[in-house]
């Protein structure tokens, strides 16, 4: 049987994961400044020295006692040496105070968050493998992955679809959301559906022989376990199991593509990283043996049991867009939610005038009941019964993100341990891919890892949010927050709302005002995508940037809500949960003003400089904890300049849906490998601040205002440097050069064509099929151009 599994040996490069000679051969080319690390981080995080701990204390009280003696000795003591300044100068200093403030306040909530984080560090131990594997021997409840992709391309697919189908998890199923329409035009996109669709398929046919082969060897030892006579080299026999599975995975490694770090990391971490803990039990076993010893039977049964979670997962694809009475709202939300709406039910495929549509039926199935993979529907047979298995757990996983191997086991497990019985969700907030080839997905994925540390200290005050990228959520907390509503004589079930595009943020509000909390692991086990070009970043961006001013008003119900249920309220934890959701507009306004407003230079006082002082040298420490530069901060803050732009947009955009109601498309992320071209204005913008700083720095220099000479410098140059490094001059060049081309270019006006005789329809020729449907209004439209209405209804 291990003929089955095990292919000729490999060499020692390709086991322990490295990346041959020709593979890397086949990596994009790297930018200069691009990232050198390609280890990824550490899963638990250094444990915080109590030096650490106090410096972050003492940076919160400075910023703290900074900012009140600027108000004191500067904005006060203005204000009353100058009563006659003038109605000008009294705006200045409070529009001033107003915006120094804001921005205190932002990176008071940046110390506070840490200090949350580094308390979780310090405090967090990691649980043991055997008591994962105790806990989880004699589990029943199944966990559904569910992978929303739309565009995606293939390989970036598969890998996601690898990373969990390969958890070790008693009762998994991964399902494959596909969201893109069901019959392209297109041949490429034609071929790269087809190419997506069969990735299932392919993944279930690949686990079925080891799958087999460690079932029939669990069952041979609970066999012999039964009835006493199980074989005195058990033992050897499990090392044999253990052996066959490592080398099944390091055969896979070894024959995977590797065109970038992405897939670098996929080879190490996901497949590697696997290997080598099976190796590692390989280790153990192995001295027991030597040392004629051997574990107990129950343990050995969990060891068997180990390679069962691993290779036996089920894998489906579902399109909801094949289907007439689900929701074809473009947006992961509603992809999620017509996948959730059919869970624990069967659903009778029906042939209609519009489609094909799912209706209700009696749970249980009977003849004709298929699992939830689309199939097509034979002409002429009698249509399909879909059977949706309903599990205790979700895992919601994007399409471009990656989980280490014991996502599921370690935070199912802490959702079952005791006090965390009212936990929706849990998380463990996604790492950026280590070995970035360009300079703007460096500095973005250093921004990314800072996050993870903070969305860590958020959970300590209580302030956690959904992070959409991954996510484990019970079940029966979503139903608390559903929402039904009929469309076209359907039901639609809305669980995660898709009013705003950061539908993960306002789910967590949801929850909340039903008792249910959120929590983030300590651990870094999930990796994401980093758009790699400054014209994908913007699509993210943006959409980031737009809906939090929206969902402030829930927070504030849902805080009404916690005091009438007497529930208690961290202030800590409102603060949080408000700079979340709205600094990106008040720092994006802030900062404008900032650029544009020539201020008086009275204003301006060396204590805001120390104000902010611990912020940044808060995040320089935190960078290089997650392996990145100190210097890093100067590249963060041009970066956020260059990025001013696409903030403002975004919160645009939230107050132009507050004001309509129009709801604001859902834009997704590009990710190719190719070059996104960015829109014009939010390259045009960019320069502007450069050209507007250097003239500020002229223009003060003539006035003695040397302040603001100082901070116009720095802008200029740090704007240029982000501009040169994060965008591109040629870059720049050939996307204002297209955004000019489509602003000057006007498609032709068609001609008008004089409609022609419609001509009545014949009783052969009326779709029977659209009248019986849909009755009326179809009807009107397919008798278009009859005068006589009597005659109509003869024909009906």
């Amino acid at each position: 049987m291990s003929d089955q599994l095990v292919l000729p040996r490999l060499d020692a490069d390709s086991v322990s994961g490295d990346v041959s000679g020709d593979q890397k051969g086949a990596v994009r080319r790297r930018q200069w400044g691009a990232e050198k690390r390609s280890e990824p981080l550490s899963i638990v995080h250094p444990r915080p020295s109590r030096r650490k701990i106090i410096l972050g204390r003492v940076a919160i009280l400075v910023t703290v006692a900074a900012w009140t003696s600027y108000v004191i000795s500067t904005i006060l003591r203005e204000l009353a040496n100058n009563p006659n300044a003038g109605f000008r100068f009294q705006i200045e200093t409070i529009s001033y105070l107003v915006v120094v403030t804001f921005l205190t306040f932002s990176a008071l909530m940046y110390l506070l968050a840490r200090q949350g984080a580094l308390y979780r560090f310090r405090d967090h131990s990691r649980v043991p493998r055997g008591e994962l594997d105790r806990h989880f021997a004699g589990h029943s409840e199944g966990i559904t992955v569910l992978v929303p992709s739309y565009a995606e391309e293939p390989q970036v697919v598969r890998a996601t679809l690898w990373s969990a189908a390969l958890q070790e998890f008693p009762d998994l199923k991964v399902v494959l959301l596909l969201d893109d329409p069901p019959h392209p035009a297109d041949p490429a996109d034609r071929a790269r559906l087809d190419a997506t669709r069969a990735l299932t398929s392919e993944i279930a046919a690949a686990l079925s022989v080891p799958a087999a082969r460690f079932n029939a060897a669990l069952e041979r030892f609970r066999r012999g376990k039964r009835t006493g006579s199980g074989s005195k080299d058990e033992l050897s026999t499990l090392i044999a199991e253990y052996e066959a599975a490592a080398r099944w995975l390091e055969t896979m490694a070894a024959g995977e593509q590797v065109d970038d770090h992405v897939d670098e990391f996929f080879v190490d971490l996901v497949l590697m990283g696997l290997a080598r803990e099976l190796r590692l039990v390989l280790l153990g076993l192995d001295a027991a043996a030597a040392q004629h010893a051997s574990p107990p039977l129950d343990r050995m049964e969990e060891l068997y049991l180990r390679l069962t979670w691993i290779f036996n997962a089920s894998t489906e694809t579902f399109e909801r867009k094949k289907y007439a009475s689900l929701s074809h709202e473009a947006n992961k939300a509603m992809n999620l939610n017509a996948y959730i709406g059919l869970m624990g039910h069967s659903w009778r495929k029906e042939t209609t005038a519009d489609g094909v549509i799912l209706r209700k039926v009696s749970d249980g199935g009977g003849p004709g009941v298929v699992d939830a993979t689309d199939v097509p529907e034979p002409a002429g047979e009698p249509d399909a019964v879909l059977s949706v298995r309903d599990t205790e757990y979700l895992l919601t996983l994007d399409a471009d993100s990656l989980l280490l191997r014991d996502y599921c086991l370690r935070l199912v497990y802490f959702l079952e341990s005791a006090g965390n019985e009212r936990v929706a969700v849990t998380q463990t907030p996604y790492s950026s891919f280590r070995g970035a080839p360009t300079r703007i997905e460096r500095v973005a994925g250093a921004t990314t890892d800072i996050q993870h540390i903070l969305h860590q200290g958020m959970t300590y005050y209580g302030a956690t949010f959904w992070v959409g990228a991954n996510a484990v959520i019970r079940k029966r907390a979503l139903e608390d927050i559903v929402e039904v509503e009929n469309s076209g004589g359907f039901e639609i079930r809305t669980y995660i709302q898709d009013r705003t595009v950061i539908e993960d943020t306002e789910s967590s509000i949801d929850l909340g005002q039903h008792g249910w909390t959120l929590v983030n692991y300590p651990e870094r086990l999930s990796y994401s995508a980093t758009p790699p070009d400054f014209g994908s970043l913007v699509v993210q961006r943006r959409r980031w940037a737009n809906g939090g001013l929206l969902i402030l008003p829930k927070l504030w119900v849902q805080l009404r809500r916690r005091r009438a249920d007497r529930r208690a309220i961290l202030f800590r934890e409102v603060l949080l949960r408000v700079n979340y959701m709205a600094s990106i507009a008040w720092a994006s306004f802030g900062l404008l003003f900032l650029l544009a407003y020539p201020y008086d230079s009275r204003l301006l006082s060396p204590i805001v400089f120390l104000a902010a002082l611990p912020y940044f040298l808060a995040m320089g420490s935190d960078l290089r904890d997650c392996g990145h530069r100190f210097s890093d901060i100067l590249r963060i803050y041009g970066f956020n300049l260059v990025l001013l732009p696409v903030n403002l947009a975004g919160v645009l955009k939230s107050l132009q849906q507050a004001l309509t109601g129009d709801k604001i498309p859902f834009a997704r992320t590009p990710k190719v490998k190719d070059r996104t071209a960015a829109p014009a204005i939010y390259v045009l913008t960019p320069y502007a601040i450069v050209v507007f700083s250097l003239v500020t720095v002229w223009r003060d220099a003539q006035l003695g205002n040397w302040g603001n000479v100082a901070f116009a410098s720095v802008n200029a140059i740090l704007a240029a440097g982000a501009i040169r490094a994060y965008i591109g001059v040629i870059n720049s060049a050939v996307d204002m050069f297209l955004g000019m081309l489509s602003w000057l270019y006007v498609a032709p006006r068609s001609m008008a064509v004089k409609e022609s005789p419609v001509v009545e329809k014949t009783v052969d020729e009326v779709d029977w099929e659209t009248i019986l449907y849909h009755g009326d209004r179809r009807l009107n439209r397919d008798l278009r151009g009859s005068t006589d209405r009597r005659r109509r209804v003869a024909v009906r």
